[in-house]
């Protein structure tokens, strides 16, 4: 028997699906004062670059990586954005660097 298929799992997402969802989790994160606060020590983003790079697929994709360090933060963002929690995973695996292998 093997392991299932990343597919199997995860829907495969469309770019655009997925840059708008991170859009999205960015909105959120930009209201959490805190959090935010810790996504710029994380990443060493600044406030300018944040505004003007954030449509920038990088950018997108470390928004999402951080939302993904804790089930609470994906929980409060899909409430408060009416989006599904689920996809936040595979909107991730879309973006640059989401074909890499996942080791957690």
């Amino acid at each position: 028997m093997g392991f299932p298929i990343v597919a199997e799992i995860w829907p495969i997402m469309q770019r655009e699906t997925a840059e708008i969802l991170a859009l999205s989790a960015l909105e959120w994160l930009a209201g959490q004062d805190e959090l935010l606060s810790v996504f710029q020590g994380a990443t060493g983003i600044t406030a300018n670059d944040l505004r003007s790079r954030a449509a920038d697929g990088e950018v997108l994709a470390a928004v999402l990586d951080f939302l993904l360090l804790d089930d609470k933060w994906v929980t409060d963002f899909a409430i408060n954005s009416g989006q599904d929690p689920e996809a936040v995973y595979p909107a991730r695996q879309a973006l640059p660097g989401g074909d890499l292998p996942h080791w957690t």
